[in-house]
């Protein structure tokens, strides 16, 4: 018989958990501490396991586990899974690339509105018996603006058809997309460095990968305009978070609003908490209720689809054989 592990408590629907697993004849457990130690132990005799982001699936994981086949990723990023650890010990890594696109868009967009018009710092002013629309920052119009796309996957691209009917003029940098492509959502190509130079906006929607750890420091921001705005719903770790808080300590740029942080959920005494200027939401811009209906179906449906016997595995890794690990392009 075999075994899946479920590590998952945003997205696995039980009653899904038991039509597309248990009806397999898998034996499923579930894990809920989310630590290196808890998921090296659960997976030690398991075939298969799914999940979500806050879960490691390490090296010390992955060579633990001597039947482990599959490891499914309710959702788009792989960042917590050592994929080169995987695909060396003959397991495949599955996601779900196409999760909550339009929502993840949809969550950027809300985060650009709120801080494009002080949403949150109007709401506590006049909650606290302060009514003066003067409080705070000079406003301005989103029209005629520039934002910039770091990363033009799924994501960016759903955002871009959003922002034409504001009026905003859109440029993009990545790597992997080239102009013409581009083009066809109405958005010009720059480099890297030409959008830190041009942006009244940025939206980060790049994966987290040692290249871009960080890719938002002291010096992007010192480059970045002072009433510049910057919107990250893709990793927290994208932004060094010390050099963010020092920016906005500094008037070089204008605010953040942030769905994701390096450490989560943050301390209680993590200053960017305590700033007007930054609004922060809790890792929340995955789907609605419906979209993650459609997701615990999908995984389950992929662990089972991968699995295979035992003993086949045994010998696929006696031989060396590594079976692909399909980890695609984060566009989140």
């Amino acid at each position: 018989d075999q075994t899946i592990v479920l590590c998952d408590d945003k997205t696995v629907d039980r009653t899904d958990r038991a039509e597309i697993l248990e009806a397999t004849g898998a034996t499923v457990e579930t894990l809920d501490e989310k630590t290196e130690a808890a998921a090296a132990a659960a997976v030690s005799d398991a075939d298969g396991i799914i999940v979500d982001a806050a879960t490691p699936v390490t090296r010390r994981v992955v060579e633990r586990a001597d039947r482990l086949q599959v490891v499914g990723r309710a959702g788009i990023g792989v960042d917590n899974i050592d994929v080169e650890a995987a695909a060396q010990n003959g397991v495949t890594v599955v996601n779900v690339p196409d999760y909550s696109l339009e929502e993840v868009s949809v969550h950027a967009f809300a985060l650009l509105l709120a801080c494009a018009r002080a949403i949150p710092r109007y709401d506590r002013a006049v909650k606290t018996g302060t009514w003066d629309w003067k409080t705070g920052r000079p406003l301005n119009r989103l029209s005629n603006e520039t934002l910039g796309l770091v990363g033009f996957g799924s994501i960016a691209r759903r955002l871009a058809a959003k922002l034409r009917t504001f009026g905003l003029d859109v440029i993009a940098t990545d790597p992997h997309v080239d102009a013409s492509t581009m083009r066809d959502y109405d958005v010009e190509k720059v480099s890297f460095d030409g959008l830190l130079e041009s942006v009244d906006y940025l939206s980060i929607h790049v994966p987290l990968y040692n290249e871009t750890r960080h890719m938002f420091s002291t010096g992007e921001f010192e480059r970045l305009s002072e009433h510049c705005t910057v919107i990250n719903t893709s990793r927290g770790p994208i932004i060094d978070e010390d050099a963010l808080r020092e920016a906005l300590e500094a008037g070089e740029i204008a605010g953040a609003g942030l769905d994701v942080l390096e450490s989560e959920p943050p301390a209680a005494d993590n200053p960017l908490l305590r700033r007007d200027d930054v609004i922060v939401t809790p890792h929340r811009r995955y789907g609605v209720a419906k979209q993650v209906g459609r997701l615990t179906p999908k995984r389950g449906e992929s662990a089972r689809d991968r699995a295979e016997t035992p003993a086949a595995t045994a010998e696929r890794r006696r031989a060396g054989t590594t079976r692909e690990s399909a980890a695609v392009r984060d566009t989140a």
